[in-house]
Order: C-alpha cells, then sequence, then structure tokens
C-alpha cells in the first residue's frame, strides 16, 4: 500500500483510499487524471517499470 501509485505525483493506494473516505471520493486520483489528460503526467519517465 506503501508503494507509489503515481510517479510523478507520489501518491499511494493508501493515500487514494483515506482521500476517498474522506471526501466520498478520491480528489488525488481525479486530479492524477487530470494531470494525464492535460499532458502532465511524466510517469513513463519516472516510473522504475517505465509505465
Amino acid at each position: 500500500m506503501d508503494e507509489p501509485v503515481c510517479h510523478c505525483f507520489g501518491h499511494t493506494r493508501a493515500d487514494i483510499e483515506a482521500d476517498a473516505l474522506r471526501h466520498g471520493r478520491s480528489l488525488i486520483l481525479e486530479a492524477i487524471l487530470a494531470a494525464k489528460r492535460a499532458g502532465g503526467c511524466r510517469c513513463a519517465e519516472l516510473h522504475p517499470l517505465g509505465r
């Protein structure tokens, strides 16, 4: 659960789950998806496995 889900922003699965419990939905996940759509994601470069 401590492994990053997003290497661009450093959020873990636990961060996203806690955020979803706190807000009824994950604002972190929404921000990650919006950044990906806008081309602001560098996970392919930053992820150790190139994903």
